[in-house]
């Protein structure tokens, strides 16, 4: 066998900090599926996208784990390894902060009646999920870039930001199909088209870096980015003035939620929803910009 390569295990990755945050990752996101599934329950919707992000975010950081120890990245010539793990890692405590907030919110109940041992699975996995989504934050303030050290893009403020973004948008759709009633009007139509076309550009940004093909483009990667970043904020500058005069204002919509209005299918709770993640995501995107010019400058000079 040659061993010019050195060892095949790299020990050392599972040793280092972010090797042992990935280890504790793996410890409470086995514990808290195993914790639902054996006794705790889900139920609906909410509950199966908790499992599923719990399942997900386990199953990837495996793949990680793995391929770190096994040093079978450098094998994967289409995938720039430090962008995909820093995307990874800002996705997965997003998505897990959401199911720490979601499964205690609707099965978590602290009175005992009539089973004190699966309100405590529940309570337990109620933690669990908690520590999960901070061992995720802590990779990623372990791998953001740092000043004067080389860096993925995925990994800048930038990168991590549109990850963020991809990640509200796809709140905005949710709401969007949780009876927004957004086809009534034409204006409420054309926010939909912002955040759509926001979106795909933002997932095509990150599939570019995450593949390494963003070097390989002809034009600069960089320019292309602030000249879309540009238009994205004066899309959702639109969207964020439309949405809230179709929905809330006396002439098209409701300013106060309807008292017939049922909890889960209230379009106007949906409106709202919209109303709130535009304006999050429209600060996003300015922040990006001014990121990315401060980041320029300092460059510059």
């Amino acid at each position: 066998m040659d061993n010019s390569g050195g060892p095949y295990l790299n020990v050392q990755a599972l040793w280092s900090k972010v090797g042992i945050v990935r280890l504790l990752q793996l410890l409470f996101g086995c514990t808290t599926f195993s914790l639902v599934l054996h006794r705790a329950g889900f139920s609906a919707a909410y509950g199966t996208f908790c499992v599923f992000v719990w399942s997900f975010c386990f199953a990837v950081t495996t793949l990680i784990v793995v391929c770190d120890l096994t040093r079978l990245q450098s094998c994967l010539h289409n995938l720039s390894w430090g962008n995909f793990t820093a995307a990874f890692a800002m996705l997965a405590a997003l998505m897990t902060l959401t199911a720490a907030v979601i499964y205690p919110l609707y099965f978590v109940n602290l009175n005992c009646s009539p089973d004190c041992i699966t309100r405590n699975h529940k309570l337990a996995v109620s933690v669990c999920a908690g520590l999960l989504f901070l061992f995720y934050a802590v990779e990623v303030f372990l791998t953001r870039a740092k000043p004067g050290m080389p860096c993925s893009y995925m990994a800048t403020a930038s990168g991590l930001l549109k990850v963020v973004q991809a990640f509200v948008a796809c709140i905005i759709f949710g709401a969007l199909a949780t009876e927004s009633q957004y086809k009534k009007y034409v204006a409420t139509q054309w926010c939909v088209a912002v955040y759509s076309f926001c979106f795909v550009v933002t997932v095509v940004v990150i599939v570019l870096n995450i593949t390494g093909r963003a070097v390989t483009l002809r034009c600069p990667f960089e320019r292309f980015v602030v000249i879309y970043t540009v238009v994205a904020i004066l899309m959702y500058v639109s969207a964020s003035v439309i949405w809230p005069v179709y929905c809330f204002d006396t002439k098209y919509g409701s300013p106060t939620r309807p008292s017939r209005c049922s909890w889960g299918r209230c379009p106007w709770d949906s409106q709202l929803v919209v109303t709130i993640f535009t304006h999050v995501n429209l600060l996003l995107y300015i922040a990006d910009l001014v990121y990315t010019q401060r980041l320029r400058f300092v460059t510059q000079h």
